[in-house]
């Protein structure tokens, strides 16, 4: 009985965050190289049963970075709180208790007991060098339960400045380099609306920067059908929870990050709006308005499109 032990570094951080060290958000840089080392994992078909991180922000970005860009669900994710600071005794005893059906595991946290890790597992312990966003593969010969000093045999150490710069699109053997994962190029879109008093109104958020009004948008998630993603916008971002219809509105495409996305957009049915305390991008403004407002008031005009037809849509979906 073997397992592989995949052990990665949380990405290149910023230095310093208002609320502390837990808090500390990745860098640009971190996030492309978590991305990347997401990319090295399918290609080379060393997908994790199971992944476990440190709560940290950090290492939280990591590794819903790596798993989404490998084409895991990012909350297929487990959070273990002793990862953060955590002894070399602590991920050992982490590593004894990981369950025997998981044969390839992925663990993502911190230095410098991560590197303190690996020394102890392999056979001939050695300094590895684990900048942020490298990773260790270790192969350990017996069951979890047993791991302990000169257990594993490394297997190679991946740095992600060793990696291609540029993301294989449209798939992993893809012939054109995009420079972000290829999934970020297909999002999903949701016009939430309820009835009120028998007509239709239509809620409109402000964008990030509270610069004009939108509807919720962002990429499709790996894992999630087209409507879950757009219910997941719809939470995130406008703060209410419903049903997305089947069968989109429309959809359009607009230019970013060097290349194109296509946007699909789906109607949602509000059920419940979140107050504000738990609506998680508060920041942002939210109205409810008529079809009409809604129509002329957002940015997009291909959206504002099919905002003006959405009654006729429900009619068709309806029948």
């Amino acid at each position: 009985m073997t397992h592989d032990l995949l052990i990665l570094r949380h990405g290149y951080a910023q230095n310093s965050s208002e609320k502390g060290d837990f808090d500390r958000e990745l860098k640009d840089k971190g996030k492309r190289n978590a991305q990347r080392m997401g990319v090295w994992l399918a290609r080379n078909q060393l997908i994790p049963d199971l992944t476990i991180a440190s709560p940290a922000v950090r290492a939280k970005r990591t590794a819903e970075k790596a798993c989404k860009t490998a084409g895991l669900r990012g909350d297929s994710i487990q959070f273990e709180k002793s990862i953060y600071n955590a002894s070399t005794a602590t991920l050992l005893d982490i590593v004894r208790t990981l369950p025997e059906d998981a044969e390839r595991v992925l663990l993502v946290g911190h230095n410098p007991g991560f590197e303190s890790l690996a020394m102890t597992l392999t056979k001939k312990p050695n300094y590895f060098g684990m900048s942020p966003g490298t990773l260790v593969r270790l192969k350990l010969k017996g069951p979890w339960r047993k791991a302990d000093k000169k257990c594993a045999d490394l297997i190679e150490i991946v740095r992600p400045e060793e990696l291609p710069e540029g993301f294989p699109f449209p798939e992993l053997d893809g012939p054109e380099l995009r420079s972000r994962p290829a999934y970020y190029y297909k999002q999903s879109s949701v016009v939430p609306f309820r009835r009120k008093e028998g007509a239709l109104e239509v809620l409109i958020i402000s964008s990030s920067k509270r610069r004009h009004w939108v509807v919720p948008k962002g990429i499709h998630d790996p894992g999630l059908t087209a409507e879950e993603s757009a219910a997941k916008e719809a939470f995130e971002e406008a703060g209410v929870e419903g049903r997305v219809l089947k069968g989109p509105m429309g959809s359009y495409r607009y230019p970013k990050w060097d290349a194109a996305c296509d946007v699909s957009v789906y109607p949602m049915e509000v059920e419940k709006v979140l107050p504000e305390e738990e609506w998680e991008e508060s920041h942002r403004g939210r109205r409810w308005v008529s079809i009409e407002e809604a129509s002329d008031a957002v940015k997009n005009p291909d959206v504002g499109q099919m905002i003006a037809k959405l009654p006729a849509h429900l009619e068709d979906i309806a029948e």
